[in-house]
């Protein structure tokens, strides 16, 4: 399966895989709220940029191969992922960013279009509780052109996601 920035069935612009996991979660109502951008938004700042918002309103979804298992760490978009944490949150020996090939061989979505949901396989979730510090959070919706708003709890959920605190400590 390719990921494309190509309109699917609902005019979202959202990956096609994902809007039917939004219905088969019973989300018809995000599909609506789905902004596509004329340029990409790969990364959280990007995003954060085309949508106006603080660059925390940002939820990116990272894949990790924990022990070469692929886990899934969704964290706000002004934070870093703590390798160390995530790895004795998983109790691994060891734990790597995933190759492109990787995260699109798990999730179904190449590395910039990542939703928090919606993947081709089921894979352990690791939820920042930095997420919950705001009312609504915007993610991925398949693509490097689209996002979708959602209540970061609600994400969680519907990510299947454990709250941890594995984002890099500032000094």
């Amino acid at each position: 399966m390719t990921t494309t920035a190509a309109t699917d069935a609902s005019g979202s612009g959202a990956h096609p895989l994902f809007i039917q996991a939004l219905r088969e979660a019973g989300l018809d109502d995000l599909v609506g709220q789905v902004r596509r951008f004329p340029e990409a938004t790969r990364t959280a700042a990007e995003a954060a940029a085309a949508l106006g918002c603080e660059l925390s309103r940002i939820c990116k979804s990272l894949i990790f191969a924990a022990d070469g298992v692929p886990v899934l760490v969704l964290m706000d978009g002004a934070s870093r992922v703590d390798v160390e944490r995530v790895r004795e949150e998983l109790g691994a020996r060891q734990v790597t960013r995933a190759g492109a090939e990787a995260v699109r061989e798990a999730t179904g979505y190449a590395i910039g279009g990542v939703p928090p949901f919606g993947h081709r396989t089921r894979t352990r979730v690791l939820a920042d509780r930095s997420l919950l510090a705001h009312d609504i959070v915007w993610a991925a919706a398949g693509t490097p052109h689209t996002v979708f708003p959602m209540a970061p709890r609600d994400l969680v959920t519907h990510a299947g996601g454990s709250l941890v605190d594995v984002r890099e400590r500032t000094s």
